[in-house]
């Protein structure tokens, strides 16, 4: 497993040099003991992973609660947490590559705040990617951490993207201003 820093790049491949072909992004997040107003407590922070999917730097499709899956059927966004509570992925989208359509070239991945929390509401946030063999079995092949709270109401994670034959992931880890993911588009586009 690489824990990956911000411009880290990796190719999308098992131990061996095969290239993957499903992976699974997972989302996680607590909200931060300390937020809110004192006596007040902290609200529950909603956030959600979408991945968005590019052709030549437009829009193709998106996956996310409001849309689980793309027209192609490679991405399935697995459901909503509302609040982050409970252990592991809170969120957690799959992509099928041998399914996604020729003419996509990027899928980026991002957690927005529905309610429009900044993300300095959040703690112990990640993003990672779990490589499945054909034998079904997963590795946790990277991870991003959220170190810092992010002024911002979403967070571009990651992307992958084609690269020859096969596929590369890039962390991205940057604040973007976005709360609705239909509404992610021009934001994310600096980093196509």
């Amino acid at each position: 497993m690489i824990e990956l820093r911000q411009g880290t790049e990796i190719e999308l491949a098992a131990a061996d040099g095969t290239p993957l072909t499903r992976l699974r992004m997972g989302v996680g997040w607590d909200k931060e003991r300390t937020a809110g107003f004192i006596g007040t407590g902290a609200p529950d922070v909603d956030l959600d992973a979408s991945a968005v999917q590019f052709a030549d730097g437009q829009l193709f499709d998106l996956a996310f609660y409001n849309n689980l899956a793309t027209r192609d059927g490679s991405v399935t966004h697995l459901g909503d947490n509302l609040t982050g509570s409970g252990e592991g992925d809170d969120e957690a989208i799959t992509v099928d590559l041998g399914k996604v359509y020729g003419k996509v070239d990027q899928i980026v991945f991002l957690v927005s705040s529905y309610q429009g929390h900044t993300l300095e509401w959040i703690n112990r946030a990640y993003c990672r990617l779990v490589g499945e063999g054909d034998d079904g079995t997963e590795v946790e092949i990277a991870r991003y951490t959220l170190t810092a709270g992010v002024p911002e109401t979403g967070l571009a994670l990651a992307k992958i993207f084609r690269a020859g034959a096969g596929w590369r992931m890039r962390a991205i880890g940057e604040g973007i201003k976005v709360t609705v993911p239909t509404k992610s588009v021009d934001a994310l586009r600096r980093f196509l």
